[in-house]
């Protein structure tokens, strides 16, 4: 059954207001209330990837993090001793040290790292070392440059496809055997390019590897249909199917429950024509 990914940001600058979580307090309520609704795993995040979004050091973004992460692992800790099911932790970073940091707090993570390795030299070697799953994501540039770096002359689903064929090079070389495919919708990528990415997920199977969609009240939905974030969920659930459809197992989501729903519904649907 595929897994869904809810998202928590530790940031005022998040493109989606109301994922933003603020403080110890309100992120433990965002983790709980996530986990009542099924989510399989908890993505929190405290550096924004909008377009125009100020830059956040390493140790700002472990300001953001430290204190809701202690609160996590007091909660993480009575729901096992409950009986309660326990949602995995995933970190979304793209520095090595945050990964450390939270792994003395939590213990094992998953890391989400949207640069799949690549802006910080040491990150590879650290999740290896520390035997963690790890979330690679494609783009290129950086949050203010990638929207002009869109020229895929193969097309951006084989482009997708030889970067994933590169890094599962270096995942081996760095001993990460648990490594999750993210296509990295939004990320470089039109409007076409994104749809056309969706279009083409089935094809990137052939790589054995979980692919993680990420496709939330993004751009791609709301430019299209000339609607704000806000009154994307609709969409999003849509794409969501279609995704599953082209063989995501991990919805990453803003909203945990209408996902899980989107998952019994497709589930119930495979199942009927199996």
């Amino acid at each position: 059954m595929a897994k869904v990914m809810g998202i928590i940001n530790v940031n005022r600058e998040s493109f989606y207001e109301g994922s933003r979580r603020l403080g110890a307090e309100d992120v433990e309520k965002a983790f709980t209330k996530m986990a009542s609704e099924g989510a399989s795993i908890i993505d929190i995040g405290a550096c924004s990837t909008r377009p125009g979004s100020t830059p956040v050091t390493l140790e700002q973004e472990w300001e953001y993090l430290e204190e809701p992460l202690e609160r996590i692992s007091q909660v993480k800790s009575e729901m096992f001793c409950n009986g309660q099911e326990v949602p995995e932790i995933s970190i979304d970073t793209f520095r090595s040290e945050i990964v450390r940091r939270a792994c003395d707090i939590l213990g094992p993570i998953i890391v989400n790292d949207i640069s799949a390795g690549e802006d910080d030299p040491e990150m590879l070697e650290t999740v290896g070392d520390l035997g963690l799953t790890y979330i690679a994501m494609h783009k290129r540039g950086t949050p203010d440059t990638m929207q002009t770096l869109t020229d895929y002359p193969d097309g951006v689903v084989a482009e997708v496809k030889r970067y994933f064929e590169a890094f599962a090079e270096k995942a081996e070389k760095f001993g990460i055997e648990d490594w999750v495919l993210d296509p990295g919708f939004g990320f470089a990528k039109t409007l076409e390019q994104n749809y056309e990415l969706l279009e083409g997920l089935d094809e990137l199977q052939s790589l054995d590897r979980p692919i993680l969609a990420g496709l939330s009240r993004k751009s791609m939905i709301y430019k299209l249909l000339d609607i704000t974030p806000e009154e994307s969920l609709p969409a999003t659930c849509i794409l969501n199917y279609r995704a599953l459809q082209k063989g995501a197992a991990i919805l990453r989501v803003h909203d945990v429950k209408e996902a899980v729903q989107t998952v019994r519904l497709f589930e119930k649907s495979l199942n009927l024509r199996g």
